[in-house]
């Protein structure tokens, strides 16, 4: 992995540290005023082994900051959950994307250590305006920090934090306010049949005409080759939010896969390269890609390309996949 011009190794990576209400500083849902420490974990072989001795040399990536904040930009414009400041949080939002200018370096450093509390819950803080910057900009429920443990070319250890927002989790009735803004404006286009718009709809869930003629062209999983239609789901390439109306149900912007890999390359963990190879993100955990049995250049021979699908595929891996 090259950031800032230098090779790293990566060593393992440490997924989906959930950011509490409680640690959140500005947007929360709850009252408090917020926790600066987080916790990452109980305490365990596996935890030992990838923080050591917890005072580490860590950090984040300006880049990823301002990622996170477009990825949000929805969510605080259109807030969908009830947050305590929701009123001004346009006006937060615009702050954020200015101070992260304010920021002269690409990789922003600090130092991360271990709070003195009782086992078995392990928690960490780091006394750095960047770890407070995340904590400010984060939202509950829908954003949280992965980790990379990584070597140098001299053998240094460093620890690359980055925040991801996830509008996906186990949330009833959430939904991206990208999707029910694009909802919002076919509903009121006039200029399309009360049909066509049920097909542009339900194509954002994978059902109706999309999922039939997808289904004529991928027949099955490419990953498990299960071709049982109720355990196959119908992914967007192109995210249907991203769309426009023709893209939305055109089965060419699709592939037909179980429910793991549908969740793997929905959220960006896998994509395709133009002949057929697998290419998975280092944010997905070395022992978790074993477990899964993938890799790298991994070749899908039974994967459907065609020229339109690596048209799609090319924004998918610029604009979706965790680099």
């Amino acid at each position: 992995m090259k950031i800032n011009g230098k090779e790293y190794e990566i060593i393992d990576t440490l997924e989906y540290i959930t950011l509490a209400d409680s640690f959140i500083k500005e947007n929360k849902i709850g009252s408090g005023h917020g926790e600066a420490k987080l916790y990452v974990g109980n305490q365990s072989e596996k935890l030992y082994d990838f923080f050591g001795d917890f005072n580490i040399s860590c950090f984040f990536c300006k880049k990823d900051f301002k990622l996170f904040l477009d990825d949000a930009k929805q969510e605080y414009e259109t807030p969908q959950q009830n947050y305590i400041k929701s009123i001004d949080m346009k006006e937060r939002y615009l702050e954020y994307i200015n101070k992260i200018n304010d920021f002269e370096e690409e990789m922003l450093e600090f130092d991360l250590y271990r709070v003195d509390v009782a086992p078995p819950r392990v928690y960490v803080n780091a006394e750095s305006k960047y770890w407070t910057f995340m904590r400010i900009i984060a939202l509950p429920n829908i954003s949280y920090l992965s980790v990379l443990k990584l070597k140098d070319q001299n053998k240094n250890v460093k620890y690359y934090f980055r925040i991801f927002i996830d509008y996906k989790p186990d949330i009833i009735g959430y939904q991206m306010p990208e999707e029910k803004e694009q909802e919002g404006i076919i509903e009121q286009d006039t200029s399309i049949s009360e049909r066509k718009k049920d097909t542009i709809i339900r194509a954002r869930i994978g059902q109706g005409e999309y999922r039939n003629k997808l289904l004529e062209e991928c027949p099955f999983c490419p990953f498990t080759m299960v071709n049982d239609e109720r355990l196959l789901i119908a992914s967007h390439i192109k995210p249907w939010a991203k769309s426009d109306t023709n893209e939305k149900i055109d089965p060419k912007n699709g592939f037909m896969l179980t429910p793991t890999y549908d969740k793997l390359f929905d959220r960006g963990f896998i994509t395709f390269d133009n002949e057929k190879r697998l290419i998975v993100s280092p944010w997905l955990s070395p022992m978790n890609q074993k477990r899964l049995n993938i890799y790298t250049g991994m070749l899908l021979s039974k994967l459907q390309l065609d020229d339109k699908r690596i048209e799609y595929l090319k924004y998918h891996r610029e604009n979706v996949f965790k680099q």
